[in-house]
């Protein structure tokens, strides 16, 4: 099944004992274009606190109440690590988060298998940043570059062979595997600002510096791409949307 990205913004994060917040964005990994987190903001029973949530713990998805059913208990949530969304997320930060919901954790380049983004640009190295100890004397935190968020990519220019074009405007992913699957691209001046769907495979490079997608593909073949019917997937069927074949 597969849905937008910007229609999932806003859902209730439903637990087992009541609602925790509503989502307000996705990190994913640019290694293999994963989604990684759902960033929920609680309501005022946790003070308004941003939280980190694993895919993993997503049971169902209520397209109709607009909900992620997820298996947690507010409980759980509360006691969870406090983690700034506001900044980058460390590695440390990471192990506690998952130790403390005991979820899977990632090894190698990401968290699942498969690399549907290797196409992108050389490795980015660890970066790191100063935090203060208890007794006042600063310690570095290594932080991993590839996590990114959604919005981040949003109005990103998209370059094909022979050109720009458009820019980014969301994403469609899989919402079972939570993979990335495509581009929602603005065509901009392209067939009067109509949004169509490339696929990720054609992703040449990320261009982070310059805020820009480039394709190993020709403007001709963008041309013949699907057009995206936002109505599809804001309330998606059990069937699969067309494939890109091209």
């Amino acid at each position: 099944m597969q849905c937008n990205i910007k229609s999932l913004i806003g859902y209730v994060l439903g637990a087992k004992d009541g609602e925790i917040g509503k989502v307000t964005e996705f990190y994913f990994d640019d290694n293999d274009g994963t989604v990684r987190y759902l960033i929920v903001k609680t309501g005022s029973w946790l003070f308004g606190r941003n939280v980190l949530v694993s895919p993993q713990a997503v049971q169902s998805i209520d397209y109709e109440k607009k909900e992620f059913i997820v298996n947690l208990t507010k409980e759980q949530v509360k006691d969870s690590p406090d983690i700034d969304t506001d900044k980058p997320v460390s590695r440390q930060q990471e192990i506690d988060l998952y130790g403390h919901y005991a979820w899977q954790r990632y090894g190698g380049n990401g968290f699942y298998a498969g690399s549907v983004w290797s196409v992108l640009p050389a490795e980015i190295e660890l970066n790191t940043a100063t935090t203060i100890n208890e007794d006042g004397t600063e310690k570095e935190m290594d932080y991993d570059l590839h996590l990114r968020s959604t919005s981040t990519l949003h109005g990103y220019h998209i370059e094909a062979i022979d050109g720009e074009f458009g820019y980014i405007s969301d994403f469609v992913v899989d919402c079972e595997t939570w993979k990335i699957l495509y581009l929602v691209v603005d065509t901009h001046h392209l067939f009067g600002g109509k949004k169509v769907m490339i696929t990720v495979d054609h992703i040449k490079e990320i261009n982070w510096e310059h805020s820009k997608v480039v394709l190993n593909i020709p403007i001709d073949i963008v041309k013949r791409s699907p057009l995206f019917d936002e109505a599809e997937y804001h309330n998606p069927k059990s069937e699969t949307p067309s494939v890109i074949t091209y």
